[in-house]
């Protein structure tokens, strides 16, 4: 029986797609290098930030200090700009107002800055009770490494067989995999069925209400 709910941030429960490639191409374009169309970013984002930055960089600057310059600018402009065009998927909201009515515990663990991931689930979801939020965290090794998920559960106390890892990418079928967790495949976000299920996912929802009737079962 599934107690324990931890989402994804970005291609879950928020469409962040625009707000971060704008701010990336922003920190791209400032430093003179060409930008990218933001489908291209639906396969940048989901490694963290160095890896967002590192997929964005050409090539040959991908190692230099350049990277690091380019990081900090997007983030400084990504964290006045982060929720611009970010929204909730169609019927997330209700998802979680209803999961938490009915008992359940929910978290997020996501592989964007820590400090964003805080700041969106409090404006986005400010009426959700969650028991943990955690993001990318300096010194905190990234999704598919599965700690961030065995953290949360340690610290609620629950069983891995109680939990569910909610996700939209490869990186995390993967994470739940080496945590040893029940997974599930959203097919709203930023990738394709065919990566979710090349990475050993066999459970996926097209909606809100289909996850709700997973989680129920």
């Amino acid at each position: 029986m599934i107690k324990l709910i931890i989402f994804d941030l970005d291609g879950t429960l928020l469409d962040t797609l625009e707000d971060l490639a704008g701010s990336v191409n922003y920190a791209l374009a400032k430093n003179n290098f060409p930008i990218h169309s933001i489908e291209s970013y639906k396969y940048f984002i989901g490694n963290g930030v160095n890896n967002l930055i590192e997929s964005a960089l050409p090539a040959e600057y991908r190692k230099t200090e350049m990277h690091a310059k380019i990081k900090a600018d997007f983030i400084e402009n990504y964290f006045s700009h982060a929720d611009i065009l970010t929204k909730p998927y169609p019927g997330i909201v209700h998802l979680l107002k209803s999961l938490d009515a009915e008992g359940y515990k929910l978290a997020v663990a996501s592989n964007k800055v820590h400090e964003a991931t805080v700041s969106l689930v409090k404006r986005f979801f400010a009426e959700i009770n969650f028991v943990s939020i955690l993001g990318q965290r300096e010194g905190f090794p990234t999704k598919p490494n599965p700690s961030i998920l065995e953290e949360i559960i340690y610290k609620s106390g629950f069983d891995k067989s109680e939990v569910l890892y909610v996700g939209d990418s490869g990186v995390d079928v993967a994470c739940a995999y080496n945590a040893k967790v029940k997974f599930a495949g959203v097919l709203w976000g930023f990738r394709p069925l065919k990566e979710l299920e090349e990475v050993g996912a066999s459970v996926f929802v097209n909606t809100s209400e289909e996850l709700m009737s997973i989680i129920k079962d």
